[in-house]
């Protein structure tokens, strides 16, 4: 029989038991973001360069690389082989790198084919230089984006107050205007509703002249004194504007013939009616 341990004696020691490695997080890794972006961008491994795509364009343009000798088929595969890579990585990446891809592409078999005078299309050169037209205003706005981002920006630069100062308008107005001008305003905006041009008929108008010629006419016909509505024409003498007009050229015309030495006038009472006759001759 195996002697007991004693009770002093240290319980074994028992190994841990093994874990697994926890999961990477391939978005969280040690890698410098240097590191990251070198591992996203496309390395073109062709006949006469190596390098970014982006870069490729640049120098297709500035024509230092010959396009003619770049091979459109490597290009291909090298893209499918950073398509199945770009999985794991963003997918509008892969996709801004096959729309570069297929410009370089279109504008290398517009300058490796022959140009047909039939195509209303444009032409290899123009495809290029307007390729690098895209690219010069990307640089550009590139260049303003920085330029904007460099400047002092609220809330890191600069801070405003905590306690915002309201601004409060008080407008006052100052009427520079005259009694004159005063009543000719309140006089136009109480007759502007109400305000109509007089418009008279002129049928209804005796002229002085042939009020005149008439009453030369008919005083030598009467020698007593005579009252002056007797000396107006056949359809003035009713009620109305045209019996008001023809009274006033006939008494005009009867003051013209009394200035003249021709008649004699006489009224009796103030309102009351006027008789004339002709002068006698002395």
């Amino acid at each position: 029989m195996a002697d007991a341990a004693p009770p002093d004696a240290d319980p074994p020691e028992l190994d841990p038991p093994e874990r697994d490695p926890p999961e990477r997080d391939p978005w969280e890794d040690s890698e410098s973001p240097a590191a990251r972006l070198a591992a996203e961008a496309l390395i073109i491994d062709v006949d006469g360069f190596e390098g970014p795509l982006d870069l490729l364009l640049t120098l297709s343009r500035s024509q230092k690389v010959d396009l003619r000798r770049v091979s459109v088929l490597q290009l291909a595969e090298q893209y499918l082989s950073f398509i199945a890579r770009a999985r794991a990585l963003r997918l509008e990446l892969a996709a801004d790198y096959l729309v570069m891809a297929a410009w370089l592409a279109f504008l290398k078999s517009r300058l490796l084919l022959p140009p047909d005078p039939a195509d209303e299309g444009p032409s290899g050169a123009e495809l290029a230089a307007h390729l690098a037209f895209q690219l010069e205003r990307l640089g550009a706005m590139r260049d303003a984006a920085a330029r904007l981002m460099g400047r002092d920006q609220k809330g890191r630069d600069f801070f405003v107050r905590g306690q915002p100062q309201s601004i409060a308008l008080t407008r006052k107005t100052n009427i520079d205007a005259s009694l004159l001008d005063l009543m000719k305003a309140y006089a136009r905006l109480r007759t502007r509703d109400e305000f109509r041009p007089y418009a008279f008929d002129r049928s209804d108008i005796y002229p002085l002249e042939a009020a005149l010629e008439r009453l030369r006419d008919l005083i030598g016909q009467h020698a007593d004194w005579t009252d002056l509505s007797r000396y107006l024409p056949e359809g003035w003498r009713g009620a109305g504007p045209r019996k008001r007009s023809a009274m006033a050229s006939t008494f005009a015309a009867s003051l013209e013939l009394a200035k003249q030495g021709q008649v004699e006038l006489r009224q009796s009472d103030t309102f009351a009616p006027l008789h004339l006759r002709p002068k006698a001759a002395r």
